[in-house]
């Protein structure tokens, strides 16, 4: 179906709801929804577009709209909104599905992967900007250079989204173009082994028309397992690697930390990038975002010196998204971080790159497991995964609503753990149950030249938050 009239959101506060129908709203498209009285952030967007919304859920609120998008909150069971409406054969999409309806409007890119996809994404639609592109642009997270929102409005000919692995969200979407950042074994309560996951990642690739492209990191081996795959069955599709081993145009040849800068150079420019953002994932995110938008630049004549400049600069003045690598500012000395780090990968590549900026500082690291399926099945390598750190403290493992709790493992097990292998270094690790439980201890700990970061998936963000309101008072 093509999407007109109006659409009505179940759940439109919740950060992807809020943006999509953002972006709706900006087509023209009338746009209404409901959702609980508590207060968000995406309160203030709403109002500032002056979309209605009610704060109940009534099935008296839906009126007639062309089509419903439902949060996965929620329920037709327990949401008298949704049972209406399908009573009244309204057509109900859950949110990816509703994202892959939006797609079909556009020249459109998914950007996947089970790590990085939120800053690959908020980089090329930052790149896009600089090179004045006319796309539209969904990330996962807020992004400062998107005026702190998840959204990015430059016009209607392309539409570049992450895109989500879990259930197999991603296969609705209808993409003419792929960035796979990298696969590996996440999700276990949905994909038990890696090959699992592996094939979800092939079957969306597999999505791309006749002639798409896939760019893909190189130097991530599940990457590289389904682009060779892929090439076998559809011959058809370019296959564009990115990445420091990588052959051709994305290969970085150069690599340095300067002045808290990574400063890098990438086969097809004649000048050096830099960007703020620690790490060689970051990098490696970056040139991901870079030979997508270069992918766009050729359909729009190619490049010129302006597109160059523009790209150059915008990544340059790149702050990141919202808890990946947040900084929430400098307090008493105390450098305090924010990270949404919650797979061993994801942790021991943002503390190595937090290393490498900041030398000097100890690293101290408050962190919460997510999911007693994911905790249980990378053990293992969750008690490697913090060896870059000075202290470690860690807190009960943060389960979802989706998994029953697994009394096998805790936070207290994952700290014997990984006790030894920090202590090898001559670091520490604590247990604390409840993360704001930790701040007598933190206060207690701390001083100038450190560097504070809340990691994880869980609430030990407020941990973090709390101290840094405490040392700015």
């Amino acid at each position: 179906m093509q999407i007109k009239g109006e659409v009505y959101f179940i759940g439109i506060k919740g950060t992807g709801m809020c943006a999509l129908a953002e972006l709706m709203h900006g087509m023209g498209i009338s746009v209404s929804g409901s959702d609980v009285d508590e207060v968000f952030y995406t309160d203030g967007i709403l109002k500032q577009l002056k979309i209605p919304y009610h704060e109940v859920f009534d099935a008296s609120h839906i009126g007639s709209p062309s089509m419903i998008v439902y949060s996965d909150a929620y329920s037709f069971e327990t949401n008298a909104e949704m049972a209406e409406a399908r009573r009244r054969g309204i057509p109900l999409f859950k949110f990816a599905d509703a994202v892959g309806e939006y797609s079909k409007g556009f020249d459109s890119s998914g950007i996947a992967g089970v790590h990085g996809k939120t800053t690959t994404t908020a980089i090329a639609g930052t790149l896009l900007k600089g090179a004045e592109i006319p796309a539209q642009v969904l990330a996962g997270s807020a992004v400062s250079a998107f005026g702190d929102r998840s959204t990015l409005n430059l016009g209607d000919r392309y539409f570049i989204a992450e895109t989500c692995e879990y259930r197999r969200n991603f296969l609705s979407f209808h993409p003419k173009r792929i960035v796979l950042t990298g696969v590996e074994t996440d999700h276990t309560d949905f994909f038990p082994t890696y090959e699992d996951i592996r094939d979800a990642f092939m079957d969306y690739c597999k999505l791309l028309p006749e002639h798409g492209e896939l760019i893909y990191c190189h130097d991530d081996e599940g990457a590289r397992d389904v682009a060779l795959a892929l090439k076998k069955e559809r011959p058809d599709i370019t296959l564009t690697p990115y990445g420091f081993e990588a052959p051709g145009d994305f290969r970085i040849d150069s690599y340095k930390v300067s002045d808290e800068r990574i400063i890098m150079r990438i086969g097809l420019f004649p000048f050096d990038f830099s960007i703020r953002v620690p790490g060689k994932h970051t990098a490696l995110n970056a040139a991901g975002a870079i030979a997508l938008v270069s992918s766009l630049i050729k359909k729009e004549g190619g490049w010129d010196d302006k597109k160059a400049e523009g790209v150059k600069n915008a990544l340059s003045d790149f702050k990141g998204s919202k808890r990946r690598s947040e900084i929430l500012g400098e307090a008493g000395g105390i450098l305090f971080m924010d990270d949404y780090a919650h797979h061993p990968t994801e942790i021991m590549t943002t503390l190595s790159g937090l290393r490498d900026f900041y030398p000097s500082r100890r690293l101290i690291v408050s962190f919460m497991s997510h999911t007693f399926s994911r905790t249980v099945s990378l053990f293992d390598e969750f008690a490697s995964s913090f060896t870059k750190a000075d202290i470690v403290i860690l807190h009960s493992v943060y389960g979802s609503a989706r998994e029953l709790k697994n009394d096998t493992v805790n936070g207290l097990s994952l700290g014997k753990a990984l006790y030894e292998k920090v202590r090898e270094r001559g670091g520490e690790v604590f247990f604390v149950e409840e993360p704001d439980d930790s701040f007598n201890l933190l206060e207690g700990m701390l001083r100038p030249g450190d560097l504070f970061i809340t990691m994880g998936a869980g609430s030990n963000w407020t941990l973090g938050k709390k101290l840094f309101n405490h040392y700015s008072s």
